[in-house]
């Protein structure tokens, strides 16, 4: 039998920090009650040079580097974003190009916080059905640029970052036993952010078919392209569905609440996670939770956690560790993970990992020439397209795929919007 295990783990947080007084200085709120309804103590933005791609590509070669592999080993690419740098191509192409992974597939996976659980399931068993020897799972999110700051109840949630694994086929047992991957779109509305591709006719745009529901279709597009959500539903839900899926996926690995070593739910509010590690009858000391200093990073908050446990020393060889997380979708997922035991640190391969990083820029704009030429000589236009780059949030003019500005972050106060309902609601 065939088993997926985690061998390695990265991460990348910008250096930008934003705290919670310095929030106050944006809307109406302070640290006490942040922290208080939240755990929040601040949160982490995209910097002039960071993007959903750089940020992706940072955490898989840390993630590479601890497994002790090169990029060319990859088989699969699977980055969970919610917030990618295009609609196309996807971010996880632009990673398999940084990286130079010339031997895998590559795409990015939509499942909002969930996501990061769905494309660990999708990989493990991909490895488990000997599709892939060596998959790569990404989280990263640009969570800043589909928030309305001028919203306290979300604006205060959100913080930006990534992680990533390193899933490794192997026929010892162990790795990720089992997972459970769920969803309801009737909550569809509790939670979204609306596109902006409003160039269509509305006769066959999709928000038509949910208008009628009384979903996110039924607002008028002044929405903007920003993250909308119903506090208090989202809330009651998320309470409920950590603890029914992390029983599911005990059960379904066939271990009891009090053999987990290590829970990490995702990292949305410390309210709810308390709720359901004392629904489980999990003891504080094996929660692991870092919401503090990060927020709420979507997609990529589990597999943060997973490389702070980690590097803390709190996942230890053989230890049961339960992942679980919820989103917009609704969807929610949770994997049972017997962990492994870690490698030695290569630094002759952390060495060539960088090299290779460097031989994998200088091939991409090598082929990106070739093809120009390609065209010159076959009598084309000389009308080329700029290839793909991260988007410049210090340049205050350029507009993300949401159509806001890449820095959107105010600098002073905005008042408090008239109908903006109370904060307390969340």
């Amino acid at each position: 039998m065939r088993y997926a295990h985690i061998t390695g783990w990265g991460k990348f947080i910008p250096e930008r920090v934003m705290t919670n007084d310095d929030m106050a200085k944006l809307v109406n709120t302070s640290d006490g009650w942040i922290r208080k309804m939240t755990g929040i103590g601040q949160r982490h933005l995209v910097g002039p040079k960071d993007s959903c791609a750089t940020m992706a590509t940072a955490a898989a070669l840390e993630a590479l580097d601890v497994a002790n592999i090169s990029a060319a080993q990859i088989g699969m690419i699977i980055v969970a974003t919610s917030t990618p740098d295009y609609a196309f191509p996807s971010t996880a192409c632009l990673v398999q190009d940084a990286l130079g992974a010339d031997n895998a597939g590559a795409f990015d996976l939509s499942a909002a916080c969930s996501g990061f659980i769905y494309a660990l399931g999708m990989a493990a068993d991909a490895i488990k059905a000997k599709s892939v020897d060596y998959a790569l799972v990404i989280g990263s999110e640009v969570m800043s640029r589909v928030l309305d700051w001028t919203d306290r109840n979300t604006c205060v949630l959100f913080g930006d970052g990534a992680g990533a694994v390193v899933l490794q086929g192997s026929d010892q047992p162990g790795g990720v036993l089992s997972t459970v991957l769920r969803a309801d779109g009737s909550g569809g509305d509790m939670l979204y952010v609306r596109s902006n591709y409003n160039s269509m006719p509305e006769t066959v745009q999709a928000a038509e078919v949910v208008q009628s529901n009384g979903g996110p279709g039924s607002e008028a597009p002044s929405c903007n392209g920003y993250l909308k959500m119903n506090g208090r539903e989202v809330f009651r839900f998320a309470t409920r569905i950590l603890e029914h899926a992390t029983r599911d996926v005990m059960y379904r690995a066939g271990w009891q609440a009090d053999e987990i070593d290590v829970f990490v739910p995702h990292q949305a509010n410390i309210r709810i996670i308390d709720s359901a590690a004392h629904a489980l009858g999990i003891p504080t000391e094996k929660v692991f939770s870092n919401i503090e200093h990060y927020g709420n990073t979507s997609a990529a908050s589990i597999p943060i956690a997973i490389c702070e446990a980690a590097s803390l020393g709190r996942l230890r060889p053989n230890d049961k560790v339960v992942m679980v997380g919820f989103g917009a979708g609704l969807t929610w997922g949770a994997a049972a993970v017997e962990w492994g035991t870690p490698r030695i640190l290569n630094r002759t391969n952390r060495t060539l990992n960088r090299v290779r990083l460097g031989a994998a820029g200088m091939r991409s704009r090598a082929r990106r020439a070739w093809r120009r030429m390609e065209d010159r000589l076959a009598g084309a236009d000389d009308t080329t397209h700029s290839p793909p780059k991260a988007p410049h949030p210090s340049h205050s003019h350029e507009k993300s795929n949401n159509g806001h500005s890449t820095d959107p972050v105010p600098t002073e106060k905005v008042p408090l919007k008239a109908e903006e309902r109370d904060a307390s609601k969340l």
